[in-house]
């Protein structure tokens, strides 16, 4: 069996074992236990829609997000360089409340009491829980950059490291940008959402430019001294597509930027001005967390049990996604993130119930990345809880990377992409 379909296959595995061990299990009786979940992230909107499963619907399930559609990150480079749109990644929350009985709040929250267990919405509404899912994925540590203190800072040089209206600004500014000129685009110190998620965009951006803008460049300044994925995939990507094109840069950590002048500044190397300039930040967990003290980890991260995703900091409260401090070898990512839906979704149920949670979760990754329209590398990994440890560790022996790229890792990446938005939100 190949590596991918083996990954595949466990994903589909451990799912169906947490349904068999909570079978039994969802017999809360009454009106029912509350469940809050606070983001529709791929984290939050799976673990709401498998609360619903795995509970045979007993248990009641508010999810609270303020868009009325899911954008997808994976698969959102391919807007920048115009093969995809950003309909194409987008889905709507409907089935949850349509399909599973989710209940939808589109708010934002303002605050989470965990002594009296009530969420507070920005609207001023109080939302009662039994437990309470925290999903508000990353945010940014603008306090690193005072030259993007502003709104219209923040407008003119784009991240799109959150895929929606900043996707397709990205995609306007290259398309205004005159054959010729210097996109340059830089990288966060790990850890930060999606690891090879920059690289696979540098790609994006010169394979547009090789179209329309033969004589423009892309030059990427990483903080990080080396690639962080996938490396000798994207060397080779870049040398074979992109000669001449594609400029790699790393140990430049940007410590400001002029906005006016999409001037780029480094901590010790010299200033760089761009034709568009996409500075990624430095990344933590989102603000509700922050702001709840329940990013332990330097301030940054939240650290939660392995087994159940319930922070170490407050009861009752569990975290999910890019928002936590990840286990040895887990990225951040967006199917990763799926799996930590289930798996919280599956130990929430069992101790709503009174029981243990399952006590092995094993958890499957695969990313992909494009390095042409059609083209595509992966990456995969399987891991699985050690108790002595109390963290998840990394399967000897499973997953793997491409040998190398191929249109046809391209039609699985597609495949895959409308799957996991299938068992997100469907």
């Amino acid at each position: 069996m190949q590596r991918r379909h083996f990954v595949q296959t466990l994903g589909v595995g451990s799912a169906a074992a947490g349904l068999g061990v909570l079978g039994g299990c969802a017999t809360a009786g009454g009106s029912g236990p509350k469940v809050v979940v606070i983001g529709g992230g791929y984290a939050g909107a799976t673990a709401a829609k498998y609360l619903r499963l795995f509970s045979d619907n007993t248990v009641k399930v508010t999810l609270v997000e303020p868009n009325a559609a899911f954008v997808s990150c994976p698969i959102s480079n391919l807007v920048i360089n115009g093969s995809k749109t950003i309909a194409d990644v987008t889905t709507p929350y409907d089935n949850l409340a349509k399909r599973h009985g989710v209940k939808l709040v589109r708010d934002m929250v303002a605050s989470i009491d965990v002594e009296k267990r009530v969420v507070k919405l920005a609207s001023g509404g109080e939302l009662p829980y039994d437990r309470v899912i925290v999903s508000p994925g990353v945010d940014f540590m603008w306090d690193s950059l005072p030259g993007m203190a502003s709104q219209a800072a923040k407008d003119k040089v784009l991240h799109a490291w959150k895929a929606g209206a900043q996707t397709v600004a990205l995609r306007k500014q290259l398309e205004a940008l005159p054959d010729g000129g210097v996109y340059a685009m830089s990288i966060p110190l790990a850890p930060y959402r999606c690891p090879p998620g920059p690289y696979e965009r540098a790609c994006m951006v010169a394979n547009y430019f090789k179209k329309a803008k033969p004589k423009s460049k892309v030059v990427i300044f990483d903080a990080n001294d080396d690639i962080q994925s996938k490396k000798g995939l994207f060397m080779k990507a870049w040398d074979e597509h992109y000669k001449g094109m594609i400029e790699y840069r790393p140990k430049h950590k940007v410590t400001d930027v002029d906005a006016a002048t999409n001037t780029l500044k480094f901590e010790f190397n010299e200033d760089f001005k761009a034709g568009v300039a996409n500075v990624i930040p430095d990344m933590r967990a989102g603000d509700i967390a922050v702001k709840t003290g329940l990013a332990t980890a330097n301030k940054r991260w939240c650290e939660v049990d392995f087994l159940t995703f319930e922070s170490k900091a407050a009861k009752n409260v569990h975290v999910l996604g890019d928002s936590i401090q990840i286990a040895p070898g887990m990225p951040k990512s967006g199917h990763m993130a799926n799996q930590h839906g289930k798996t919280c979704a599956a130990a929430v149920v069992s101790l709503l119930a009174g029981k243990a949670p399952p006590q092995l979760p094993i958890y499957a990754n695969t990313c992909y990345s494009f390095v042409t329209d059609e083209d595509v590398v992966h990456v995969a990994s399987v891991h699985r809880y050690d108790a002595e440890k109390k963290t998840m560790l990394t399967v000897p022996g499973s997953g793997g990377v491409s040998s190398a790229a191929s249109e046809l890792e391209g039609r699985y990446a597609l495949a895959w992409a409308r799957n996991i938005w299938a068992d997100t939100l469907a």
